[in-house]
């Protein structure tokens, strides 16, 4: 039953995430036991998502009508990031790849996505899909977070129906990636850079968005990720992880195309620009519009 879930994703909205991964000893010294724990009893990926999936629909079909999880437990995704280029252990070894860290922070993400929620729809609505005494229960859970680990940073970012064209910004063609693919069907793609880059080639396209479209919301979009990104560890990771979308859109050169329509816009080729977004457009917006199917 796990497995169909997971590679079906139960009939749910496509989403994907945008997730840093960070070595042990950036997190507080007092989380790193439970998290190194929790990562060494990550049996795979797939059980990861399995496990995140099913506690979901578990919350939502739960009595008493509280959507929101208690924190009992939070998932840890682990991955390696390769050591650097001949760098030797004491004994003359190479050394030997570091294990790196996203732990889920359900609680907080998803007071995070309550709050966004509630600012975009009215007053009964909100109240009928999270009613007010749900939504100051979670926000106890939150502070009793913010209390035991301090200053947080969220290391998931996730979208519905779509990934933001911001994202691509962060990766390039060559970049590591991964293709899960099961049965016939690609159940995700995830795409993998080292933070330093991701950060180097968002701030390009900050840079030249400002000068020849500041107006374009993309650049609000990319400032708020760069400032993001620039809380993490220097040698942590980012990965976009397509999700169930992938199916439809790999192989995806959304990566190329927003570096081209910036380099375009940078030297005032609108053409080129206009191009580079009609393939976009092309790729996306038919997904986006499932938003509204019914």
């Amino acid at each position: 039953m796990t497995g169909n879930l997971y590679r079906g994703q139960a009939g749910l909205p496509f989403s994907s995430t945008l997730r840093v991964y960070e070595p042990l000893d950036a997190f507080p010294e007092q989380q790193r036991a439970a998290i190194q724990a929790a990562g060494a009893h990550t049996a795979s990926r797939a059980a990861v998502e399995n496990a995140e999936l099913l506690a979901s629909l578990g919350r939502i079909t739960r009595s008493g009508g509280d959507p929101f999880p208690t924190g009992r437990t939070d998932l840890v995704r682990v991955t390696t990031a390769p050591a650097p280029q001949g760098e030797k252990s004491d004994d003359g070894a190479d050394a030997e790849p570091v294990l790196l860290y996203c732990p889920s922070q359900l609680v907080l993400r998803a007071g995070l996505a309550a709050n966004a929620l509630m600012e975009g729809i009215h007053g009964p609505l909100a109240e009928l899909l999270i009613p007010e005494e749900q939504r100051d229960r979670h926000q106890e859970r939150i502070d009793q977070v913010k209390a035991r680990d301090g200053s947080i940073r969220v290391h998931t970012r996730a979208s519905t129906w779509g990934i933001p064209f911001s994202w691509f910004s962060l990766f390039m063609e060559s970049d590591h990636k991964d293709v899960v693919e099961a049965a016939g069907r690609i159940l995700t793609v995830r795409v993998w850079a080292p933070v330093t880059e991701a950060l180097e080639r968002a701030r390009y396209a900050v840079a030249n968005l400002a000068l020849a479209a500041p107006d374009l919301d993309m650049l609000d979009d990319l400032a708020q990720l760069t400032e993001w990104l620039e809380q993490f560890h220097v040698e942590s990771m980012v990965e976009l992880d397509y999700g169930a979308v992938a199916d439809k859109v790999y192989p995806d050169e959304s990566p190329m195309d927003i570096r081209l329509g910036i380099e375009c816009l940078a030297e005032g080729d609108m053409t080129g620009a206009a191009a580079a977004y009609r393939r976009l457009a092309s790729r996306w917006i038919p997904i986006r519009q499932l938003a509204r199917a019914s």
